[in-house]
């Protein structure tokens, strides 16, 4: 692989506004000239959306392992069809989500090993490592509050991992955390409390040294 763009993830709790930021910093960078590709995971590709739907429907009681794997394959197939694809003709890649959240989400919060999830995570991913993980961090606590308001608008918004105890959300938070600590080169945490635009000026700052303009 011959990468010419940047990748760069956005990872955060359930309710974090990752997915908001996600798309006002792949936005933002496509206005000032930064070829800009968004997407996200699960559901970047047709097979994909697919997936995403077994994955975040509540009425499919999937294993940790299954729930892994389908993630796992959502991943791969993403790859090699859409983002390496992208990264080589040039296009920096903005995804929301991506390897951290199946260490946090799976190993963390799941509980499963994570030195034999993270063999199979990086079989997935291969060598296409982000330049760049976005954190978004706040207290679990704010995050669901947001996540009930947004079900209280778009009922067809809520997933199967919204509805676990509050516990699981904050193993997944100190499973991000830990995350930035064990990969510090890569790793920027946000302050998920602040306004919008504010959060976006700091996600501007933390990307500007890492993508191709």
């Amino acid at each position: 692989m011959v990468r010419r763009g940047a990748l760069i993830a956005v990872e955060g709790i359930e309710g974090s506004g990752k997915s908001t930021l996600a798309a006002a910093l792949a936005e933002s960078l496509s206005k000032s000239g930064v070829n800009t590709l968004l997407t996200k995971e699960p559901g970047g590709t047709e097979l994909g959306i697919e997936l995403r739907k077994i994955l975040l429907d509540s009425k499919h009681k999937l294993s940790s392992q299954t729930e892994t794997l389908l993630f796992l394959a959502d991943r791969a197939h993403h790859l090699s069809n859409l983002v390496v694809p992208a990264l080589e003709s040039g296009l920096n890649v903005i995804c929301d989500r991506y390897f951290f959240s199946t260490l946090a989400y799976q190993g963390y919060a799941r509980g499963q090993d994570l030195e034999p999830l993270q063999r199979l995570v990086s079989f997935a991913h291969g060598e296409v490592l982000p330049n760049l993980v976005l954190i978004v961090d706040l207290p679990v606590e704010v995050a669901l509050k947001r996540a009930e308001a947004r079900k209280n608008q778009d009922a067809g918004s809520w997933n199967r991992f919204e509805e676990e105890q509050l516990a699981f959300h904050k193993k997944v938070r100190e499973g991000f955390l830990d995350l930035a600590k064990r990969y510090p080169t890569i790793s920027f945490v946000l302050n998920g409390e602040l306004d919008r635009a504010a959060l976006l000026d700091s996600a501007l700052n933390a990307v500007e040294s890492r993508i191709e303009k």
